[in-house]
């Protein structure tokens, strides 16, 4: 008897790296930034319906491997994550991701896709919310100190959701921030190549610090930041890795995604157990002011949260209807009889243990 043929349900979509960039291209990068902005927004303002916990990482000297997970009882979604800063040096990327989407219903997985470029996407995306509903009014110039893999994504992003348009650069390596302005070269921008971190500062309203090494830098110092601007902190994304003085956090409205997380990663783990933050799904509500005044300054200390990627799977699912761009996957096995999982295996022609024995003594 042949093998049974299985269910639809067996099967998984997967997303290779070459179809996220087809479907990105197919829509449009700032519309797809806008997209999962709006994506994660609303699973935000769902904030209380999902499951949440630090992310579960595995730390070595040479980088950290990680693992995402939550659901909202209907999806459960994961990402596996990588970073490892010295990579660059041999020609890798310092992250590298894929995700999985899953029906909480039957447990079967649906949706198996990359998630390096995805999680650039969506990290921009969230930083732009988070921009809008914290950076001052009219926000038209960003200093960007760090011009690595995440920067284009990063001013793409902001452009689309909050309408800044000028660029001040600055990198420790001169080279990342040429390929920045060659990949941004054209598209409207207006751009400025910095040589030190306290000129790019200079007439920016918002602040992104985005670099990869894992220590206790001190990107910004607190004499560089006045008042009023929005910080938008992303580089500082796991223990023993920050980017901004103690004395910032100090005069700042820290806003957060997830505080148990925040607290072992981001830049509060210089901070003691109470310092204040605000998570931003409260803001998101409605239920706890963002910005209240043109000289606070704002930091969002963003080190990715779950949901995020949750949202940007959900994006991805969504967006797969209709089109051809993903495989089918059989990773499922799927025997007629749910129970005869061994009857599916000999009837694909495998010996039994039994014919195996009986061979060998021949």
């Amino acid at each position: 008897m042949p093998a049974s043929k299985p269910s639809e349900l067996a099967f998984i979509r997967f997303v290779s790296v070459e179809n996220i960039m087809r479907l990105v291209h197919s829509i449009g990068v700032e519309t797809v930034l806008k997209d999962l902005a709006r994506y994660i927004e609303d699973d935000f303002r769902r904030w209380d319906l999902f499951d949440k916990t630090p992310r579960v990482a595995a730390h070595s000297k040479d980088g950290v491997i990680e693992l995402m997970p939550t659901s909202d009882g209907v999806s459960y979604g994961f990402k596996y994550v990588n970073g490892h800063p010295q990579n660059t040096k041999s020609g890798l990327q310092t992250v590298t991701a894929f995700g999985l989407l899953a029906r909480v219903d039957t447990g079967y997985p649906e949706l198996l896709t990359e998630m390096t470029l995805l999680t650039a996407l969506r990290t921009a995306a969230t930083s732009a919310m988070v921009a809008r509903h914290l950076a001052p009014k009219g926000a038209t110039t960003m200093a960007m100190i760090g011009n690595g893999a995440q920067s284009e994504f990063q001013a793409l992003a902001m452009r689309a959701i909050c309408g800044i348009d000028r660029l001040r650069l600055y990198d420790i390596d001169p080279a990342a921030t040429a390929k920045l302005v060659r990949n941004l070269s054209g598209l409207g921008f207006d751009l400025t190549a910095c040589k030190s971190g306290q000129e790019a500062i200079l007439g920016a309203q918002v602040i992104t610090t985005c670099t990869a090494d894992k220590q206790y830098a001190t990107i910004l110092t607190d004499n560089m930041v006045g008042a009023g601007v929005h910080i938008n902190a992303i580089g500082g994304d796991c223990p023993g890795k920050t980017e901004l003085h103690a004395d910032i956090l100090r005069r700042s409205d820290v806003f957060v995604e997830y505080t148990p997380q925040t607290r072992i990663e981001g830049e509060i783990q210089q901070m003691p157990a109470d310092f204040p933050v605000t998570e931003m799904w409260q803001v998101i509500a409605g239920t706890v002011p963002g910005r209240t005044s043109e000289r606070q300054i704002t930091l969002f200390d963003g080190v990715g949260f779950a949901i995020e990627d949750f949202s940007a799977l959900r994006y991805v699912r969504d967006r797969l209807e209709g089109t051809d761009l993903f495989q089918r996957l059989d990773i499922i096995a799927d025997p007629d009889d749910p129970r005869d999982l061994f009857g599916m295996l000999i009837r694909a022609g495998v010996p039994s243990a039994g014919m195996q024995r009986e061979s060998a003594t021949l």
